[in-house]
């Protein structure tokens, strides 16, 4: 087979069988003193949704600590304003704050022209805006279907899709939120279940659309990761310290996972260090995943 030219679909040709991508040996990789290459997040224009709470605000910080230039999207204005001040007390820029409800098809087109019209480009969405619900097919009704499945994928839909031009230009990097409940079943989530299957589909297929185009699409499946998102679906104190209490039985590596973790393997994921991964949807659950019942 001819390498050179290899057919990938109607619209895409990868030609000379490598990314253009500089290759870089080790010896240059220890000069430079960053084996990792995360660092290559610095000065590079990051949309983060989902920001004022969570793994969206805990994404932002360590961002704004690796030197990226941040837009930031959340509804919680308030609190957007704090992680906006973790940032700028962290040293780097003051990230541009684009507030809004994201099924609004509106706030969607204004979150990409403000951050395009302010920065000029863009090399990185994370798409983290998301919500969980308690429910079974006997008590998801349609309302709270329909609220899931618009948070959790139709916007990140369209989002995405506004975002793929301007990350073309800059053969940028896409990192979805997704859950290990995309990839395990898990009964009375019935709608967040079905939101995260459909986004692991979506990073996948994505992926494949957009690599000859050298835009690399992944995304994070957490496990119990300590956030307010399932107090905010319903469980008070007690309920939730049990739920925590029950992660020693139900991950392999016997707690829940904390935010920075996360974190951290998005920016993996958004850097350079990945620069050869797209397609993935890597799970960061403590080894949940790989747990079946015994």
């Amino acid at each position: 087979m001819n390498y050179k030219s290899v057919p990938i679909a109607s619209n895409c040709v990868i030609t000379g069988g490598r990314s253009t991508r500089s290759s870089t040996n080790t010896a240059e990789i220890m000069a430079s003193g960053d084996a990792f290459k995360v660092s290559s997040l610095k000065g590079k224009v990051a949309l983060i949704t989902g920001a004022s709470s969570g793994i969206g605000a805990g994404t932002s910080v360590l961002f704004a600590k690796l030197g990226a230039l941040l837009a930031l999207n959340g509804r919680d204005v308030e609190n957007l304003s704090k992680i906006s001040k973790q940032c700028t007390d962290c040293g780097a820029a003051e990230p541009l704050l684009v507030p809004g409800d994201l099924t609004d098809e509106e706030t969607v087109k204004k979150t990409v022209e403000q951050t395009i019209a302010h920065f000029g480009r863009l090399d990185v969405l994370v798409n983290s805006a998301g919500v969980l619900a308690m429910g079974s097919i006997e008590a998801t009704d349609l309302a709270q279907y329909d609220k899931v499945m618009n948070i959790n994928v139709r916007s990140v839909y369209h989002l995405t899709q506004l975002c793929v031009p301007h990350l073309i230009k800059t053969k940028g990097s896409i990192v979805n939120v997704s859950s290990v409940n995309g990839q395990r079943s898990f009964p009375g989530v019935l709608a967040y279940c079905m939101s995260k299957s459909a986004i692991d589909q979506f990073t996948r297929c994505i992926a494949l659309e957009l690599a000859c185009k050298q835009v690399r699409v992944n995304s994070v499946c957490p496990g119990v990761i300590i956030t307010d998102v399932h107090k905010r679906a319903g469980l008070d104190e007690d309920q939730y310290a049990q739920f925590l209490a029950k992660c020693k039985q139900t991950h392999a590596l016997g707690r829940p996972g904390e935010v920075e973790e996360v974190a951290h393997s998005i920016a993996f994921l958004a850097s350079d260090a990945a620069s050869f991964i797209t397609g993935v949807n890597l799970p960061i659950d403590g080894g949940r995943h790989a747990m079946c019942p015994r």
